[in-house]
């Protein structure tokens, strides 16, 4: 049975502990099996990459490394911060998620 996160791929989320503390971002991809997410400017890691071709050069290059979910909490724009999230049917029939705080649908 797969793992059920509140956080999507293509959320913007919040940093809520660690070293990247109050820093937002958008979630790149999230990682089931490892319980983790790759938050866009989050977690900088530097690889040393061979070149491949002559397109593709090789050196140091930065890019995101991962975080664990539980350091994440989706951002509402209204808030201005992380919040912690529901869901509730519209009158419609969809299923949204929504701001614990101020009810607004995120």
């Amino acid at each position: 049975m797969q793992k059920k996160y509140r956080i999507k791929k293509g959320d913007i989320v919040m940093v809520n502990a660690g070293a990247y503390k109050g820093t937002k971002g958008k979630v790149i991809a999230v990682i089931r099996k490892k319980d983790r997410a790759v938050v866009q400017g989050v977690a900088m890691v530097k690889r040393h990459m061979k070149a491949r071709s002559a397109q593709e050069p090789g050196g140091i290059i930065e890019k995101e490394g991962t975080i664990h979910i539980s350091n994440l909490q989706l951002y509402c724009k209204k808030c201005d911060k992380g919040v912690r999230v529901g869901y509730k049917f519209l009158d419609d029939g969809t299923k949204v998620r929504y701001c614990k705080k101020c009810g607004e649908i995120i």
